[in-house]
């Protein structure tokens, strides 16, 4: 949100803020009524707005209870994604830089973030919230379960966290490119756009929860990288928090490829539907196999979520038990096939 604190120089009773946002309205107001609201509240200081830069100026006591309360403003609006007259007048009257908004944070451990405009971005279900507990113990997480049952977005979430507490310097994002029915060869435009509708489910989720100019520049910057999951090859991901999404549709040998890509204070979380895989009929899911493989190597832990929680519209859930229904009475037919036969 801000430059390091270096970024507030004092000459001769002055202070400068460089303001690392695209539009200060979002700080400021869109017709700068907070930035009138902060001149109220320090009477005795000259405050001039300019583009991205904020001055202060007047005594040196003074200026220094100012730019502790504006960075814990800036900071406020780091975290929850907006700031109100009523958070700032919260803030200035604390003796902590801690807001009631904070400590309801710390005293609701469900509560991953605050997204876009405020929006509270929490784990909603049983599952999630083991999801959320897991994380705090383990380096790597598999969450495996039917569409619309939040893994995908919980991770994506869990990923933005660290990144805003410093936990991580970076979020890697990646999804296999298989064709689900559809050829890749076929589509119009160059490779990032053929690519980018596969990966398109990880934008949505990143713009509910960072702003578009701050999740822009994160992209242009690396720090948040989405890419095909053949781009992970030859790499080692240090600092980082990777995702692998939609991991049904890697091989065993390309699931391989990206759990061996964990470097230094690196976090890694798996996600992937078992009854959704678009693999050609000769290939074998490497979730799957997977699931045999590292279920008992320490700092490892599977999350497995079923229909229960689901979070899309409720017709979701009754659909995926149709599908399970379907599934398992085929397999019946099979079974009384196989019985008649062997007659």
């Amino acid at each position: 949100m801000r430059k390091e604190n270096n970024n507030a120089t004092e000459q001769h009773g002055e202070k400068l803020f460089s303001l690392d946002v695209r539009h200060p309205a979002d700080i400021f107001g869109l017709k700068e009524e907070r930035f009138r609201l902060l001149k109220k509240l320090f009477p005795k200081l000259r405050l001039v707005l300019r583009g991205n830069e904020l001055k202060a100026q007047g005594d040196e006591e003074e200026l220094a209870f100012f730019e502790e309360k504006f960075n814990s403003i800036l900071e406020h609006f780091d975290r929850f994604n907006k700031i109100t007259d009523e958070a700032i007048l919260e803030i200035i009257a604390s003796s902590r830089s801690q807001t009631l908004s904070s400590i309801m944070e710390a005293e609701n451990p469900t509560i991953l973030l605050h997204g876009r405009s405020g929006m509270v971005i929490k784990a909603r279900t049983p599952n999630q919230v083991r999801m959320v507990e897991s994380s705090r113990s383990h380096d790597m997480i598999f969450a495996i379960g039917p569409a619309g049952t939040g893994k995908t977005y919980t991770a994506v979430a869990l990923a933005v966290k660290a990144l805003k507490n410093k936990e991580v310097k970076r979020i890697i994002l990646t999804r296999p490119a298989v064709e689900a029915g559809e050829n890749l060869g076929f589509l119009p435009g160059d490779l990032k756009d053929k690519l980018d509708p596969y990966l398109q489910p990880l934008y949505d989720a990143l713009r509910d929860m960072i702003p578009p100019a701050r999740l822009d520049a994160y992209i242009e910057d690396k720090t948040i990288e989405i890419a095909p999951l053949a781009f992970m090859r030859g790499r080692t991901l240090d600092n980082a928090f990777a995702i692998l999404d939609e991991a049904q549709n890697a091989t065993q040998s390309q699931l391989k490829m990206f759990l061996t890509r964990m470097g230094k204070s690196a976090r890694f979380i798996i996600t992937g539907d078992v009854t959704q895989i678009d693999l050609p009929r000769n290939q074998t899911s490497g979730l799957i196999t997977t699931t045999r493989i590292l279920n008992n190597i320490k700092g490892i832990d599977f999350i497995f979520l079923n229909e229960s929680d689901v979070v899309r519209h409720p017709l979701v859930t009754k659909i995926i038990t149709a599908y399970e229904g379907e599934t398992e009475s085929g397999k019946n037919e099979k079974r009384q096939v196989k019985s008649d036969d062997s007659k």
